[in-house]
């Protein structure tokens, strides 16, 4: 298992995609596989970065792990920001036009459709949002 703290701003998108990534070479991954986990990193610490800590900046914390059986990528986001369960959000109604639908929600869930799993708990005053997806296919 690997870790990286940083700080919930959005400059940090880039090097917390680069950690992520950092942690699958060799493992012959697709790039579809590959681009799939970076749009799911990627709105993840966005949405930390925006609705976590309000005005203030707090921290997030980006574990991964490498699984043997299937070879997937855990990778779990953990912030002490105000509790908040993504996936309980209703998913938007994808057969309206853009037009049509309500704002917000689609970015979640891409990382629900895309991912192998993902799970949510607030535990010990943390959001713990972990995401899975296999390496090969």
């Amino acid at each position: 298992m690997k870790e990286l703290t940083v700080d919930a701003k959005t400059e940090n998108i880039a090097g917390v995609t680069a950690f992520v990534n950092e942690q699958i070479v060799g493992f012959g991954c697709s790039v579809r596989t590959q681009i799939h986990i970076d749009i799911a990193v990627d709105e993840l610490f966005s949405n930390i970065v925006k609705y976590a800590y309000g005005a203030e900046t707090g921290t997030v914390t980006v574990r991964t792990e490498v699984k043997a059986r299937p070879l997937s990528l855990m990778i779990t986001f953990i912030d002490r920001g105000v509790p908040y369960d993504p996936l309980k959000s209703k998913d938007p109604d994808t057969t309206l036009s853009a037009d049509d639908r309500e704002v917000g929600g689609l970015g979640i869930y891409m990382v629900k459709k895309s991912m192998d799993s993902v799970a949510y708990e607030y535990k010990d005053g943390q959001n713990i949002l972990t995401i899975t997806k296999k390496l090969q296919n």
